[in-house]
């Protein structure tokens, strides 16, 4: 669940918000080069769930699939790489979303998009175009819980007709079904003359 409120929470501006998280993101890149260290990471995203007052259903309902995609990752990645690094990108993975999640979880999505588009106002004479960028985004963080939604769908599915779905029907699935939404949404924004 991206985008889970629909009210700010706090009082830390939106663009202070995404400047932290940006630094974060890049002292988890920088500063994370270990297990150990991948184990501090975890531990203090854990902390700032916790202060800010995310339960841990909350936090388990929004990284959940990440966590299955990042045991996928960390499983093909074992096959050519150590498996302390394999584990190590796996971790990361789900740190990088655990952080960018913090901020969505606790901050509005029209919010977040109003920062987007203040921030870029000024790339506009480059040939930026913030409201097109900010729809395109808002579009994306609508469309997370859609595909977590199909993915929900074909599980309810399987379980309904006493099949356990494998990895790659799943994933097919999973990609026929987001294909058949983007496809859906092109159409949608076409109409309203979006593309001109």
């Amino acid at each position: 669940m991206i985008g889970g409120t629909a009210h700010t929470v706090g009082r830390l501006p939106v663009g202070a918000r995404l400047l932290l998280m940006l630094a974060a993101e890049i002292l988890l890149v920088v500063l994370v080069t270990t297990l150990p260290a991948a184990a501090i990471a975890t531990a203090v995203v854990g902390v700032a769930y916790l202060v800010v007052g995310i339960t841990p259903g909350q936090a388990w309902r929004t990284l959940r699939l990440i966590l299955l995609f990042a045991v996928v990752i960390g499983g093909l990645q074992s096959i050519v790489l150590p498996w302390e690094r394999a584990v190590l990108i796996a971790v990361i993975l789900v740190l990088a979303v655990a952080i960018a999640a913090l901020v969505t979880l606790t901050t509005a999505t029209t919010d977040l998009l109003d920062a987007l588009e203040r921030a870029l106002a000024p790339l506009r004479p480059l040939g930026v175009d913030p409201e097109r960028v900010a729809l395109t985004l808002a579009l994306t963080v609508r469309t997370i819980p859609v595909i977590a939604g199909f993915g929900r769908r074909l599980q309810e599915s399987g379980r309904a007709r006493g099949v356990r779905l494998g990895v790659v029907p799943y994933a097919v699935g999973l990609v026929v079904l987001t294909l058949q939404h983007a496809e859906r949404t092109g159409e949608a924004l076409r109409a309203r003359g979006v593309d001109d």
